[in-house]
């Protein structure tokens, strides 16, 4: 055999048409581990497994006969110490010197079988790790919808908490500290557009007396039904809160003078000729409208002093804080 296929990188044999080896390469028998001696004029099946055996009857033999070769037909051999070695085979048939043979071509596996199985691992794990993403991905779904309707929920018990710190509980219309924050608001409102508005301070007449004839109940029934009243009279754009014990006060958007003393009469009047049962209410009513040097508390003290103007000159009437300028003037 030429030296150059005798060490050549892959192994070769040469078979008769009935399986008996008549020419192996040095590569071949290291890879088997037999000697030549041991291997050449023996059956090529005495390399292989019983499996191995079957498989080469029913495939390599059948094939090569019908075909003329057979290709990178995945196969295994057995060595001499019964180790088996993972191979592509090749083989071809052909006459050389009046008789058939079978050239063939071994070319050792391992290292692509453990490169599938890379392959297979890494292929796995991919899949493990894509299962886990998408699990992953829905259970990050699934507590962003679960935090999207906490949100909401705080979200509502936040405004009820700011709707409760800025209700009065005993009338339910605004209270104190909302109708503060509304009067700053206006206040810049102005400054900046030079949009009038005015505040109304209501006060209802002789509730003490209410209180001490009918009882607590029924002065708390008064104060009630007089700020539904009260609301129900006022624009969108007005907040009508309650002061304090029975004072209240309105703020008027949009209304100059003339307007808010109009709107107060109309309070007045509505709450006169309402039905309050066996009891008589009245409110008294102090206005103030807004002006250039004007404060929260200037302004409220103008309202307050007029609200006083009304009660002192016999109750349930009206009264703007310029009808005492006029006559602190007079």
């Amino acid at each position: 055999m030429d030296n150059q296929l005798d060490v050549a990188p892959c192994g070769y044999f040469s078979i008769a048409d009935s399986g008996i080896i008549q020419s192996i390469n040095q590569t071949m028998l290291t890879m088997l581990g037999y000697e030549r001696n041991e291997l050449l004029g023996r059956h090529i099946e005495s390399t292989m497994s019983v499996t191995n055996k079957l498989f080469f009857h029913t495939y390599f033999y059948p094939y090569i006969q019908l075909y003329g070769h057979v290709d990178e037909m995945y196969f295994s051999f057995r060595t001499s110490d019964q180790q088996d070695i993972p191979v592509l085979l090749n083989g071809v048939r052909q006459n050389r010197n009046g008789e058939s043979v079978i050239d063939c071509v071994v070319v050792v596996m391992r290292k692509r079988i453990e490169h599938e199985k890379d392959i297979l691992n890494t292929k796995t794990k991919l899949q493990e790790l894509y299962q886990a993403t998408h699990e992953a991905n829905k259970e990050l779904e699934r507590l962003h919808e679960e935090y999207k309707v906490k949100q909401q929920a705080l979200m509502k018990v936040n405004d009820q908490l700011e709707t409760m710190a800025s209700t009065d509980l005993l009338t339910g219309l605004r209270n104190r500290r909302f109708y503060q924050d509304k009067m700053l608001e206006s206040l810049a409102l102005f400054r900046e557009t030079q949009r009038y508005f005015s505040l109304l301070v209501v006060d209802i007449d002789h509730f003490k007396s209410i209180n001490d004839t009918y009882g607590h109940p029924i002065g708390d029934l008064v104060l009630g039904n007089l700020a539904g009243l009260l609301q129900s009279m006022s624009k969108s754009t007005d907040v009508v809160a309650r002061y304090g014990g029975e004072e209240f006060v309105i703020i008027l958007a949009d209304c100059d003078r003339e307007q808010a003393v109009a709107t107060a009469e109309r309070y007045r009047l509505q709450v006169a000729s309402a039905d309050w049962g066996e009891y008589n209410v009245t409110v008294s009513i102090g206005a103030a409208t807004v002006s250039q040097d004007d404060t929260e508390q200037s302004l409220f003290q103008k309202a307050d002093k007029a609200l006083y103007a009304s009660k002192t000159d016999g109750r349930n009437r009206v009264t703007h804080s310029a009808e005492l300028v006029k006559k602190e003037a007079n």
